[in-house]
């Protein structure tokens, strides 16, 4: 296993990823918010929330980059269309699995279940993630595309 590679190109993509979906925040195409939905898990207010939240995302960035390493190495390569297409089955987990239960355990997300209480700052992403627009899906797609594809490159191209 390439361990460099995996912890300098792990940043690498996951910086491409973030940058995606900001841009696309910012473009209006979706309101999801990756660094403050994961800051506020660890505070409540929303400036310390998004610096939080952005180290947060590098972290899981590394740890997600270091099995896309690892499905690489125990498959013999690493090419951009192989990482794509883990990136197309991350986002699947992430949009069916990780996005509708994170209201069960992020203390300042309200639930679809229970409802908004004095804590919750943040509305529950829904299925898909559509609780923060149409094209949220749309969009996490791409962004996870382009993190797979990067990786496999880069892993590829040492």
């Amino acid at each position: 296993m390439d361990w460099q590679g995996w912890a300098l190109f792990g940043l690498v993509a996951t910086s491409v990823l973030t940058a995606v979906m900001i841009a696309a925040q910012m473009a209006g195409l979706t309101r999801l918010d990756l660094p403050l939905v994961l800051g506020t898990l660890v505070t409540p207010d929303p400036d310390k929330a998004r610096v939080a939240g952005f180290f947060i995302h590098l972290a899981a960035g590394q740890a997600f980059a270091l099995g896309y390493a690892a499905v690489f190495a125990l498959l013999g390569q690493a090419t951009w269309w192989l990482g794509a297409l883990l990136g197309l089955l991350h986002v699947a987990i992430a949009l069916t699995v990780i996005l509708p239960l994170l209201p069960g355990i992020h203390p300042r997300m309200a639930s679809t279940r229970a409802g908004p209480t004095t804590t919750a700052v943040l509305e529950p992403p829904g299925i898909l993630g559509l609780n923060y627009g149409i094209q949220t899906p749309a969009v996490a797609v791409v962004a996870h595309i382009i993190y797979g594809a990067v990786l496999g490159l880069l892993l590829g191209a040492r």
